[in-house]
């Protein structure tokens, strides 16, 4: 098939990588010539493992980059991959959507059917505002020349390709028949995994030969628009729980590791999002909850229990600086190491991070703040400009001088590092580890004060 992709962002590239990888015709369209300059010349606009590969693999091939919406109008497919900010009221900003839907418009064909998919996550009943839109930019007539249909997105950073190529479900929201058998089609080789040997090679992903299968599941479009929400609203909740027991675990000296392993334990309660952290964050949780909750108060049916998780996410944030503040005491003129800016390892991704809000609150209290990330600096300074921090080369460098490190990103590797050179270079060998993810034996054995969340140590 022919497929564009408007957008060039974490789920633009990857989605338009995939495609082009079993063997649809793709385009990516974006605004930036910068990111259409990178994808024609074989590199990724982001970093995402494996992504460089499957795009240098399929440039000039079967994926290529334009600034023009020309494409648009021999496309069977249009995906629609742009940013869905939130706005001040915690809804989301769908100008970019409509600025896209525009453009697919005024370049649609009437002589071929063309199938427009939000891949954003957008707020319910989207899909029939932009068929609204695409009616009044091309004069053509929605369900009968085009579809608008929802299909959206449950990509992890630092795992998107693994879940696009091997998703646990695949939703496609639409009751136009002619649709449905066009995304069955589109989707076919990857819900019977018809891969070959070469996309194995590319992709960083160990063969599994237990992986469950691919459920495709079809409803209508303001159903699949819900589901995106409903499932990151819940997974958000899971961690918003974990970390309330987390913070009770400590007044009451249990050990929340193993209270989430024996929960996990549980085939009805599952292991995954039961991970302590300082927060959850990111781009979607934020803006997904926030829209969630700010949708459902304007239709009177508010979500308490989302309400109540996002609060309790705000909670953790303070949480996290009150243990410093114990340990430390004044926090005035102290010197602390942040190990992580992202939201997550394996991303770049700093846009809407956990260390945002504790940094804030560190400053506030007049600390002096050095950070590091392996991959996530570039953007947060960009972002963030204006915070008198200073960025340091190297993860080691955040301990010289120093009265607490902190690490908020659990990439490997900060694991790792000479901690014996850090703990010789610090003022005060504290660390607070809000993942639980050093080795507290090791670290204690070389001298440091080592914190962890939820835990006795």
């Amino acid at each position: 098939m022919n497929v564009v992709c408007v957008g060039s962002g974490y789920v633009g590239s990857v989605t338009a990588a995939a495609l082009a990888m079993i063997g649809h015709d793709t385009t990516v369209i974006d605004v930036d010539l910068h990111k259409v300059n990178c994808i024609n010349a074989g590199r990724s606009p982001i970093f995402e493992p494996g992504l460089d590969s499957l795009i240098q693999h399929k440039a000039g091939a079967s994926l290529k980059a334009s600034a023009s919406f020309n494409d648009v109008h021999d496309a069977d497919v249009v995906f629609i991959c742009v940013g869905t900010p939130s706005l001040s009221d915690g809804t989301a900003d769908l100008n970019y959507v409509k600025a896209a839907a525009r453009s697919i418009g005024e370049n649609l064909n009437a002589e071929r059917f063309t199938v427009v998919v939000n891949k954003s996550t957008v707020p319910v009943g989207t899909a029939e505002l932009v068929a609204m839109i695409l009616e009044e930019a091309s004069g053509l007539k929605s369900e009968d020349q085009f579809a608008v249909i929802s299909n959206p997105e449950f990509l992890r950073e630092g795992f998107a390709l693994e879940d696009f190529f091997f998703p646990d479900r695949v939703v496609v929201g639409t009751l136009n028949l002619k649709a449905r058998m066009i995304m069955r089609e589109l989707y076919r080789p990857i819900v019977e995994q018809l891969y070959d040997g070469k996309i194995m090679t590319l992709l960083p992903v160990k063969h599994n030969t237990k992986r469950q299968k691919t459920v495709y599941f079809e409803t209508d479009a303001k159903s699949a628009e819900f589901i995106k929400y409903a499932s990151n609203a819940f997974l958000a909740v899971k961690i918003s729980y974990i970390n309330e027991i987390a913070r009770l675990s400590e007044a009451l000296g249990a050990n929340v590791s193993d209270i989430a392993k024996g929960m996990g334990l549980d085939s009805r309660v599952g292991e995954k999002f039961l991970q302590v952290s300082s927060g959850w964050s990111g781009s979607c949780f934020p803006k997904d909850t926030g829209e969630l909750l700010a949708t459902s108060q304007k239709y009177g049916e508010e979500l308490s229990i989302v309400k109540a998780a996002i609060e309790s996410n705000q909670r953790m944030y303070q949480f996290c600086v009150h243990k410093i503040q114990q340990k430390l005491k004044s926090l005035n003129g102290k010197t602390i190491g942040i190990l992580g800016l992202t939201f997550k390892p394996d991303t770049d991704d700093a846009r809407q991070t956990q260390a945002i809000p504790i940094i804030h609150k560190l400053l506030q209290f007049g600390a002096r703040i050095k950070v590091h990330d392996p991959k996530g600096m570039n953007m947060f300074q960009t972002l963030h400009g204006e915070l008198p921090i200073y960025f340091c080369n190297n993860a080691e460098e955040t301990a010289d001088r120093a009265n607490a490190l902190v690490l908020l990103t659990h990439w490997k590797d900060y694991r790792q590092l000479d901690w014996k050179r850090m703990y010789d270079s610090m003022k005060n060998p504290y660390i607070l580890d809000t993942r639980n993810f050093l080795t507290a034996i090791e670290l204690q054995k070389i001298g440091f004060d080592y914190e962890g969340i939820g835990t006795s140590y």
